[in-house]
């Protein structure tokens, strides 16, 4: 059984007990989440497609833990001009654990 649900501006395709990384949640750790946009589910190959969304359908997830990506270094440089740029970026994350689909 699995489902395609939007999180944080993103499509995943979840199954019960699968761990995830999405942007940023502002909840705490430990806290129960419920997401109502599935756009699709899959019960034991009975497919039901949402136009867009599914009615009465949710996920369950459970907040784990917020960390911080690796940093991704951003490097300009324009030859022959005496012209560099070194930028890093560090993504902040949630993941979660999808405890249920409904």
């Amino acid at each position: 059984m699995y489902a395609i649900v939007e999180i944080a501006g993103q499509q995943f395709k979840v199954e019960k007990e699968q761990k995830i990384f999405v942007h940023r949640l502002h909840s705490d750790e430990g806290a129960e989440l419920s997401f109502d946009t599935v756009m699709l589910k899959d019960e034991d190959g009975k497919i039901s497609i949402g136009t867009p969304k599914l009615e009465g359908a949710e996920v369950k997830a459970k907040v784990i833990k917020h960390i911080k990506d690796k940093k991704v270094l951003v490097f300009k440089k324009k030859r022959r001009k005496g012209y560099q740029k070194m930028n890093g970026h560090r993504q902040c994350l949630t993941q979660i654990l999808i405890t249920d689909i409904l």
